[in-house]
């Protein structure tokens, strides 16, 4: 495969999800919300965000997706994990970049309660539509979102590292135990 472009910062992938892939994790997402009682997000946005890492419909959207996300950066990719989140009112992404087994990450909108909210990727204002992804260097740039004013906003992030690159040894973000025929 190509080396990536060195200037490149983040990629906006119309269609990233089929309507039955946007309708199946949308649901999903929705559902399992409504029924959590235990795994919030405090620290970010002192609310109660539902979130869950490595869960395994999006690990397995993590592997679906691979092949399409090497085609548009030009690199091959080994998959570290996934995470979904549902944002609720007030909720923030705080200004960050990532560890290392988010060399390159997708941010997936699957849906929301019609409010906009767009990514910052390096100050620059990235706004999904349901279905939609921006592939960015989620070590490399600062991203992070303002306080939202909506009710609820759904989001899924798949994250992978070069395979030949420094950060290699994140495979699987390191976890022993892991589903998927890589």
């Amino acid at each position: 495969m190509d080396e990536i472009n060195n200037k490149f910062k983040f990629k906006v992938i119309k269609n990233f999800l089929t309507k039955e892939e946007l309708s199946l994790l949308l649901d999903f997402t929705r559902i399992r919300h409504r029924i959590n009682f235990e795994s919030f997000d405090l620290q970010q946005s002192n609310n109660y965000d539902t979130k869950f890492y490595g869960d395994p419909i999006t690990d397995s959207l993590l592997l679906q997706k691979k092949d399409l996300i090497q085609k548009e950066i030009g690199k091959a990719l080994l998959p570290t994990y996934s995470f979904w989140r549902m944002y609720t009112h007030n909720a923030i992404l705080k200004k960050h970049s990532d560890r290392e087994s988010c060399e390159f990450s997708a941010t997936v909108m699957l849906g929301s309660c019609g409010t906009k909210w767009p990514i910052f990727i390096d100050g620059v204002s990235v706004q999904l539509e349901p279905g939609e992804a921006v592939i960015y260097k989620g070590r490399e740039f600062d991203h992070w979102r303002e306080p939202f004013e909506g009710d609820w906003h759904s989001q899924c992030f798949l994250h992978y590292v070069d395979k030949e690159g420094p950060y290699k040894e994140f495979f699987r973000d390191k976890r022993m135990f892991w589903g998927g025929n890589i």
